[in-house]
């Protein structure tokens, strides 16, 4: 039995994790694997070129929001050392394991469960999430994790761990390209099952040699977002 069977009952429909004003409708699943050949390198390169082609992409399908990416090969990751450092081709990190949700720089992000803070961080290295928040749910007597990433750095402000969160609670907004680690503004949200001792931070992108570890410690998302 997968080690997330007790997740699929949470949610019954569409979970919003950003602003509850929008609605499944506005939702557009978008490709940004490097199967993608209309996405070229330069503007992966550049967050403002970058949201010029989400712009376009949503204007064409008629779409206010666009997500997706668990499991997804990525030529996002390669202009920073963070995640390309590696010689190896096999250790080098460009498959995603969480959900991107692509959305305006302060668009609220809400709890997707009833929750507590776990812990909080502004990881702010180039490329990396920015300001972090991960929530500790229970659920069947099991504690998992919800992490959310690219956040204005305001949203760090007065938080303290352990602190209550209720489903649909705004505990965040996104953040621009000069605080959410130089990105066009979106949700990072991944579901972890165990943080394996982390705190403020978790592999959001894994490399080809561990991405068993990291898909079967971090189910996909959209078994609460019901998004898909």
């Amino acid at each position: 039995m997968p080690r997330h069977k007790f997740l699929t009952g949470l949610a019954t429909g569409f979970t919003p994790v950003i602003d509850a004003g929008f609605s499944l409708e506005d939702y557009q699943h978008i490709d940004l694997s490097v199967n993608n050949k209309e996405l070229s390198q330069a503007q992966l390169d550049s967050p403002d070129a970058f949201q010029k082609y989400l712009d376009t992409f949503l204007r064409k399908h008629d779409k206010n929001i666009a997500y997706g990416g668990y499991n997804e090969h990525r030529g996002l990751y390669k202009r920073s050392g963070l995640f390309s450092a590696a010689e190896e081709e096999e250790l080098i990190r460009n498959i995603h394991i969480g959900v991107d949700v692509w959305a305006a720089a302060g668009t609220a992000v809400l709890s997707v469960l009833d929750g507590k803070i776990h812990s909080f961080r502004d990881n702010d290295n180039f490329g990396d999430y920015g300001p972090t928040i991960i929530l500790e749910h229970e659920a069947e007597g099991k504690n998992f994790y919800s992490l959310y990433g690219h956040l204005q750095r305001s949203s760090l402000a007065g938080l303290r761990v352990g602190q209550e969160v209720r489903q649909g609670q705004k505990i965040a907004a996104l953040g621009d390209a000069s605080e959410n680690g130089n990105y066009a503004p979106h949700l990072h949200f991944q579901i972890i099952l165990d943080m394996e001792g982390k705190e403020g931070d978790y592999p959001g992108v894994a490399n080809r040699r561990e991405i068993d570890h990291f898909l079967a410690n971090c189910p996909d998302p959209d078994l609460l977002l019901r998004v898909g």
